[in-house]
């Protein structure tokens, strides 16, 4: 999942597995982008799961990876 460029260089990539997110929001607190917000749809578990609302401004420092207490963010770089 590595096809978004800046620069010459690849971008970091933000995966969520949504299905076991249980929207706590610590992701979105972290963020010193402020990218990752909680989205308007629901997981089967009935959570609203977090995403990504602008890639191309991750700076892959994944503060996001770091906090989520279910393992549920994987960031690519």
């Amino acid at each position: 999942m590595r096809e978004t460029m800046r620069g010459g260089l690849f971008m970091a990539q933000v995966v969520f597995n949504e299905e076991r997110c249980k929207g706590c929001e610590l992701c979105t607190i972290v963020c010193p982008v402020k990218i990752v917000i909680m989205q308007e749809k629901y997981n089967k578990r009935g959570f609203s799961p977090a995403g990504v609302s602008d890639m191309s401004k991750c700076i892959g420092c994944a503060a996001c990876a770091r906090i989520c207490p279910d393992v549920v963010i994987t960031v690519q770089k």
